[in-house]
């Protein structure tokens, strides 16, 4: 492993494609360019937080020991092989045309190959303005940068496509935020994440070249992104396949955020990743209570467009987006409006199978899609914490004969005591499951593998996050690195303390039931 100081960085991005080389971090419209140079702004004191050990070593970079690599992961120092740059792309935000956005305040300081032999971009996320900030600071405070540092790595372990974050750095500035923009303006501290992901190249990379129509740039982004990241796809059909299997990705994500009941909390165009990643942790939250209608975000309120609910649909909105931003590409864009309209079945098939897998059944039959419909009705009404009643049902006894037996067994996972329906509804919808996994042509022991494999024990709860930001801003890291081990074994009972309901005082708690775009 080498120290980051000297890694040779790659520069494929910005080799191949047109860019702003003034370095002017004026904002600004860029017409014509794929990304403007950033030099990332220094810091008063960079001093490492966090690394993750496991990621650092599939990159090949050895953890920072001395101030020098702790530099440039603050912002402080760039090597002579890193060509800084923000990132140009539009996108719609909350259903609406934003026009250009970019990259505010992350700068991509080049590639590394891993030991792997792949590239993955090396980004930082609070180094300061770039030609994209508008009237932003270009910086980041602790308070999120915990949140995406914990988060991406915790849906990597879960299994979950992602980012990833490579380190936490605390920058020894204050940073002004209005966390509701409600007039409450304060001083945080302040922080950098580095983010690592194979790219970073976005919906919005390709809806503003559509817009200005730039057909030579918008081709070669799409050509590059296949050749670059879909080397499989060949032939003269290969946009159509490549769409194709962007439909197939995001449906997949979707059906993965479903799974560990994951909400984004701001699934514009311009955070949905071409790579089908989870991208951009904001006003993220699990969900505790079975909601369909809950969103951590208080900006999307009170529509609610980005509701855990919504999130299957939003992606196909999405994907019909980036579909008008390659149309340029088509002489004939029936075949991808068809491409479009096979999210649909390709999302059901993947959900039915997900859910096949949480429920510990052998195979899916048309009587289980009913039993899974059912449940989801039992959810909605009951509420209960999520994580905790798909545990609970993993050890399900067959023995419970009474509703009073159910009632007791999913006691935990119960925010509020279920009325005389709502149990006799749990009731039922449990006989007819029991009646089902006697069917089961699988084993008890391997429908119990299949579950503990598919349904976390451990889930990474605002309020956990809360506590340790707290913590942290006090000094302290205790909370803070025992969640940066839990979140790396998520589906053991090995952290029996976390394994618990919301705690009443989080529910109205800033920070854990409400959170903005603010960061």
């Amino acid at each position: 492993m080498k120290n980051l100081s000297e890694i040779a960085f790659k520069n494929e991005f910005v080799n191949q494609f047109p860019g702003d080389d003034s370095g002017n971090l004026t904002p600004r419209p860029t017409p014509g360019v794929l990304y403007s140079k950033a030099i990332p702004t220094p810091v008063k004191g960079p001093s490492l937080l966090a690394w993750s050990e496991e990621l650092g070593k599939e990159l090949g970079i050895q953890k920072p020991i001395d101030q020098t690599d702790i530099d440039i992961l603050g912002g402080n120092l760039v090597t002579s092989s890193m060509y800084p740059y923000a990132a140009n792309y539009a996108g719609h935000q909350f259903g609406h045309w934003a026009g250009q956005l970019g990259d505010g305040r992350a700068i991509t300081l080049g590639e590394v190959i891993a030991t792997n032999g792949l590239p993955y971009e090396i980004q930082l996320k609070g180094a300061g303005p770039t030609a994209y900030s508008r009237r932003a600071d270009g910086r980041a405070v602790l308070r999120s940068s915990v949140r995406e540092y914990l988060m991406s790595e915790a849906m990597y372990y879960l299994g979950v496509p992602t980012t990833r974050a490579l380190s936490l750095i605390s920058t020894g500035d204050p940073v002004l935020r209005d966390m509701f923009y409600n007039g409450n303006e304060a001083y945080e501290p302040g922080a950098i994440v580095t983010r690592v992901a194979p790219t970073f190249i976005r919906f919005g990379n390709f809806e503003i070249l559509a817009a200005r129509q730039e057909k030579e740039n918008l081709l070669g982004l799409i050509n590059w992104t296949i050749d670059r990241y879909y080397p499989h796809i060949q032939g003269d059909d290969r946009i159509i396949a490549w769409y194709k299997e962007v439909v197939e990705r995001t449906a997949k994500l979707m059906v993965e955020w479903t799974r560990v009941g994951f909400v984004h909390g701001v699934m514009n165009t311009d955070n949905m990743s071409i790579l089908g990643l989870t991208i951009d942790y904001g006003p993220y939250s699990f969900m505790d209570d079975y909601d369909p209608n809950f969103t951590p975000n208080t900006t999307d309120l009170p529509g609610r467009r980005y509701a855990f609910g919504k999130q299957a649909g939003i992606g196909k909105w999405n994907l019909a987006c980036l579909a008008g931003a390659i149309a340029p590409a088509f002489t004939d864009t029936t075949p991808l409006s068809a491409a479009l309209e096979s999210y649909d079945d390709t999302y059901w098939m993947y959900y039915y199978g997900m859910m096949t897998n949480k429920l510990g059944l052998d195979a899916l039959f048309e009587e289980d899609i009913v039993l899974i419909r059912q449940l989801e009705k039992v959810l909605i009404d009951l509420k209960p914490d999520m994580t905790i009643f798909f545990q609970l049902l993993i050890d399900l006894p067959s023995t419970l004969h009474t509703e009073q037996d159910i009632l007791d067994h999913f006691k935990e996972s119960f925010y509020q005591e279920p009325e005389a329906q709502q149990a006799t509804d749990v009731y039922q919808w449990m006989n007819d499951y029991l009646e089902r996994l006697e069917k089961n042509t699988i084993s008890t022991e391997e429908r119990i593998k299949l579950m503990r494999a598919t349904n976390p024990r451990f889930i990474l709860r605002n309020y956990l996050l809360h506590q340790a930001i707290q913590e942290l801003e006090n000094g302290e890291n205790t909370l803070f690195s025992k969640l940066q081990e839990a979140i790396k074994d998520p589906y053991s009972n090995k952290y029996a303390e976390f394994f618990v309901k919301r705690p009443d005082w989080a529910t109205q708690q800033a920070g854990c039931s409400m959170l903005s775009c603010s960061s």
